[in-house]
């Protein structure tokens, strides 16, 4: 997942992170933020707050312990110290993020005396663009002015566009240029309390109920992040505890990363990840809401139905749109490098399109009402004219990416990087190149079109597409397969040649079934050969490469999503030994983030240091990452429903070391499942909804 041709800002490791939707925020563990760093309030891709730093008697309190029930807030408790170095004042910090920002402030007298001290807020704000924080150097186009009212500190800024404002308040404060002061008497072993809400506005307007002021003070959660996982009713549950951590980290974090239209705010969509991408991506979203689909399909229709909504319409060389492309980023900040002229959406995706219908079917087999998809039906067949179209560019049945504007993304797969792409040699492919992947993308998308025809009742359509897919599989394995090596090649170049090195691409060819089945055993002996199994998960690049690096982002590093695909692919091939090791490793890694999956970790051997090393600027809670464990659990249940057909098939090949699972009231068409896993076994109850 790239952005622009900058590397992100290296986080520092006590950065505190907290998002829910469009709204983010980075401070340092004692929950400050300075304009100088890569820190501040995020809301919708703007930063709202560059500065927020709390002094009490003057000092800056030492933080004691940091808490994180949830992705959407935070707690951090520090020490002021008194006379003789003794802990006078415990000061606790309460923040919860959705919208804006609430902070509660307690200040608690450890002593037998009154404290009376004071309390001060310094608050700034700068309207810096989110990619040039990220890029380390923020900028605003426009001007900024400061309003102290009473309790409140308003700061408004223009560009000569739609203005932009934040208003920070609080009860028994005094508002000044510079933030919030209080006078404060804290009585004996007493308490004083305060609430500090950071509303932003837009256009004059400021954003309804977005600082939760109405929740009780201390309170560290959100009520917007409930909605969706937990409302849906699904309840998974197992007994081994890093599992059970895992499970549950998953579905908060997703959760977090749901994003809403203003104009549809009953539907969420998924973000791709915390903290610099909280926005719509077409590849990061398909597939992440494609993982977390048994659990929660209302996720998958409403990222279809925001995919959608900006679907390609015209030819537009600047954002590389074509008529029925799928988006690969939207944003709604002022500074997207990837969009010209101050556009908001870029187009250089080579496997969005074809994710899109592969996700549409996806959603029909779990059930969801014909009429549902009916509308979004149109939209799939728009992708797959594009398929045709401008997506083989060069007519010889494979999709195929070269970048339009110099400004775009050289590689538009989802290793994104400019030297993602390497012969065996390391030498950088050039392109037009069509990845092995996305030939599988565009394969199953073709029988995705031909499973909804039938289910439609149109026989002919569905030979049609049926005999399509057919084709692009003998033609993928008489071209991509290199016999003399044993693997598949990441792709052909632009002189049709094949991109020779071993990498975790042709995995994806598993998980889609375009791969012939005495290929098979082949590819997946390679992948779980040393050089590219790493005991975390499969590395994108073999150690044995020219352009391997374990650091690399895309030579040689570990992205669970990748894995947890390839797992899926394993299994679909009946390597179920193999599929069971992929999920393990993941799993085991995940403990040591503290039940939630990086974007990536490094490709080092677990051998080597016998923990997973974590990316410097890995982003997390990051979508595809956090979907991880539903979609292991679903691969080692080998739960595949076909609701279309009227059954669900469950053969579950769980590992015993992870314990019993529980998956309640799982959504299936017009009923709920209630499944649960002891011992190999699987017993299974289900009711009307």
């Amino acid at each position: 997942m790239t952005t622009g041709v900058a590397a992100p800002v290296a986080l520092s490791p006590d950065t505190l992170t907290v998002v829910n939707g469009s709204t983010f925020c980075m401070s340092t563990r004692n929950g400050d933020m300075s304009p100088q760093h890569a820190q501040g309030l995020f809301y919708r891709d703007t930063r709202i707050l560059s500065r927020w730093q709390l002094t009490v008697g003057g000092q800056i309190p030492e933080v004691l312990a940091v808490t994180t029930t949830d992705p959407t807030g935070a707690g951090i408790l520090a020490r002021v110290l008194g006379p003789g170095q003794t802990s006078a004042l415990l000061v606790h910090r309460a923040r919860v993020v959705g919208g804006g920002m609430r902070e509660d402030l307690t200040l608690r007298n450890l002593t037998a005396s009154a404290v009376t001290t004071s309390v001060g807020l310094q608050v700034g704000a700068d309207f810096a663009g989110l990619f040039s924080v990220k890029d380390g150097r923020p900028t605003a186009r426009g001007s900024a002015s400061t309003r102290a009212e009473g309790d409140s500190l308003a700061i408004d800024w223009s560009d000569g566009g739609a203005p932009r404002g934040v208003r920070v308040s609080a009860r028994d404060g005094v508002a000044r240029d510079d933030g919030l002061h209080f006078a404060v008497t804290v009585p004996p072993r007493g308490e004083w309390r305060t609430s500090v809400l950071v509303t932003p506005s837009i256009d004059g307007r400021e954003v309804p109920g977005g600082s939760g002021a109405a929740r009780p003070v201390g309170s560290a959660t959100t009520a917007s992040a409930t909605p969706g996982w937990q409302a849906s009713g699904v309840e998974v549950a197992s007994s081994e505890p890093s599992l059970q951590r895992a499970l549950v980290r998953s579905c908060q974090d997703l959760a977090s990363l749901r994003i809403f239209d203003p104009d549809h705010p009953g539907e969420g969509a998924v973000a791709a990840g915390a903290p610099w991408f909280m926005a719509l991506f077409g590849r990061d979203s398909l597939l992440a809401s494609y993982m977390a689909m048994p659990f929660d399909p209302l996720l998958a229709r409403g990222t279809l139905n925001a995919l959608a909504r900006v679907q390609g319409t015209k030819t537009d060389v600047a954002t590389e749109e074509q008529p029925g492309r799928i988006v690969h980023e939207a944003r709604r900040g002022a500074d997207f490098p990837l969009a010209a002229d101050g556009g908001a959406a870029y187009y250089g995706s080579a496997d969005a399109t074809p994710l899109f219908v592969v996700v549409l079917g996806e959603l029909r087999r779990w059930g969801v009402a014909a009429s549902e998809g009916d509308t979004l039906l149109a939209h799939a067949d728009r992708a797959l004219a594009w398929i045709r179209d401008y997506g083989d560019r060069d007519g010889d049945g494979f999709v195929e990416y070269q970048r339009l504007t110099p400004h775009g993304l050289v590689n538009q797969g989802w290793k994104d990087s400019f030297d993602g792409i390497t012969f065996a040699d390391g030498t950088v492919a050039e392109a037009p190149i069509a990845l092995c992947e996305v030939q599988g993308y565009v394969y199953a998308a073709y029988l995705a079109r031909a499973e909804l025809a039938t289910a439609d009742g149109d026989a002919t359509a569905a030979a049609a597409w049926a005999d399509a897919a057919a084709a692009l599989r003998r033609a993928f394995n008489e071209r991509f397969w290199l016999a003399h090596r044993g693997w598949f090649a990441i792709g052909l170049d632009h002189d049709k040649r094949p991109i020779d090195a071993l990498a975790s691409n042709m995995g994806h060819c598993l998980w889609s079934g375009i791969v012939d089945d005495d290929k098979a055993p082949l590819v997946a002996e390679r992948l779980m050969s040393p050089e590219m199994f790493s005991g975390w998960g499969v590395r994108t690049l073999a150690t044995s490469m020219g352009a391997y690096n374990p650091m690399s982002y895309h030579n040689g590093s570990v992205w669970p999503h990748d894995s947890a695909l390839i797992a899926g692919g394993l299994m679909r091939y009946g390597f179920v030994a193999e599929a069971q090791r992929v999920a393990t490793g993941l799993l085991d890694a995940a403990t040591y983030f503290d039940g939630r999956l990086p974007e990536l970790i490094c490709g080092f051997d677990r051998a080597d240091y016998g923990i997973p090393v974590a990316y410097p600027t890995s982003c997390s809670p990051q979508a595809w990452a956090s979907a991880v464990p539903l979609h292991l659990l679903t691969t080692l249940l080998r739960l595949r429903p076909d609701l279309a057909a009227g059954g669900v098939r469950l053969q579950p090949v769980w590992p015993e070391h992870l314990g019993t699972v529980t998956i309640a009231n799982l959504p299936l068409g017009d009923v709920t499942a209630h499944i649960s896993v002891d011992h190999g076994r699987a017993h299974t109850t289900t009711k009307s909804r």
